[in-house]
């Protein structure tokens, strides 16, 4: 089978699904690999890469979609693209499924059976795989380089012949992957970090990486869904959250917020009146803008300030750092091909869970309940730099 490597037509993505070493462990299971000329420049790898890596280089998407019959992709393709796919054939990519009805349904109408990287399960099987995982580690370290050069302030504390310098605060909100990576980076940086998750049994990791865990009293509700992730919960829960996060949030020097829930707007965790309690000069960085942000007044890809405080709303920031991205990456799509071949064959095993859990196309059906409308704040070109 031809497996089809296709260059990334988002405006800023710099990522590529694989790079010249997951070609080669795509030809020894027994594929053959065809990229488009240029798929993995913005990442830093030639063409000549790919050739020395034994694959084929296509002229353009058109010469490459005619021959690929598994198309292995970061983002989802626009319903342009999705035309040049074979009938029949394959694509694994990251399709945001809830919200990309018209993708899907063109998937449906030309029998594509895609798969959505989104929809990995957070099982220790599919741990190899977990796309979402890998990149908001990514974000998480980003957020925090991002907020550190909009800080007018150090982050370490200094102690110099001009007198001390106090370590900058910062308050992470969410303590996930991209939660504990966001602290993990500011410790070494130097500052003194809280972080507040509304699932009690992540206090120690948070913990374990030198910071505080903060403790409110909210509604009971159930906090963590089957699939690992957070769940969304009421509005009176989130009411009650900002009340008692306001303290915390007007604190800190800089404010790192990742909290997301799959398939759901973003849940709105600090409003005007706790940025406009906030220092001025203080950060506060939204790392979930692009599902509609955690912040009250973050503008998606922009960098704006209000009431002397600097809201911080970049979008994919794993296309920031586009070599170590596309390496892991490599490495998860690999691992979820490798889990459906046999002998240079895509034969999946609809039973095993993770392929069940993953599969949004065939046959002409749409298998997953995707929405018809996009979130709030759809990603656009973004002209930060920082």
């Amino acid at each position: 089978m031809m497996i089809g490597i296709p260059r990334e037509r988002v405006p800023n993505e710099n990522r590529v699904a694989i790079i010249p070493t997951g070609v080669s462990t795509l030809l020894e299971a027994g594929y053959e690999v065809i990229v488009e000329s240029g798929a993995g420049l913005a990442a830093h790898f030639t063409d000549d890469d790919y050739r020395h890596a034994g694959a084929i280089i296509a002229d353009d998407a058109s010469a490459l979609y005619r021959q690929a019959s598994v198309i292995l992709k970061v983002l989802a393709p626009s319903l342009e693209e999705a035309e040049l796919i074979q009938e029949g054939s394959t694509i694994i990519s990251l399709l945001n499924p809830w919200f990309n009805k018209p993708l899907l349904e063109r998937f449906a109408s030309r029998k594509v059976q895609a798969f959505a990287l989104d929809l990995v399960p957070r099982t220790t099987r599919a741990q190899p795989m977990d796309v979402l995982s890998a990149m908001a580690g990514i974000s998480g370290y980003r957020a925090v380089l991002s907020g550190a050069m909009a800080l007018p302030r150090y982050f370490p504390m200094l102690m110099t012949a001009a007198g001390t310098i106090h370590p900058a605060r910062v308050l992470v909100i969410g303590a996930g992957v991209a939660g504990l990576m966001a602290i993990a980076t500011a410790r070494r940086l130097g500052a003194v970090v809280e972080a507040y998750d509304l699932r009690p049994e992540v206090k120690e990791q948070v913990q374990s990486l030198g910071a505080d865990f903060i403790e409110i009293q909210v509604p009971s509700s159930e906090t963590s869904g089957d699939s690992g992730y957070a769940k969304a919960q009421s509005e009176a829960f989130y009411t009650a959250q900002r009340q008692q996060l306001a303290d915390c949030v007007a604190r800190a020097d800089m404010v790192v917020t990742t909290a997301a829930v799959p398939g759901k707007q973003a849940p709105k965790l600090i409003n005007s009146d706790m940025i406009h309690r906030m220092k001025s000069g203080s950060v506060i960085v939204d790392l979930v803008a692009d599902k509609g942000g955690n912040v009250e007044g973050t503008v998606l890809n922009k960098k704006i300030v209000v009431d002397g405080v600097t809201l911080v709303g970049h979008a994919n920031h794993p296309s920031r750092v586009p070599v170590h991205a596309s390496q892991l990456l490599t490495r998860n799509i690999t691992a979820f091909l490798l889990n459906m071949t046999k002998a240079g064959q895509l034969v999946p095993n609809f039973d095993d869970d993770i392929v069940s859990a993953t599969l949004v196309t065939q046959g002409g059906q749409v298998l997953h309940g995707a929405e018809p409308s996009a979130p709030k704040n759809e990603p656009t070109e973004s002209k930060e730099t920082a």
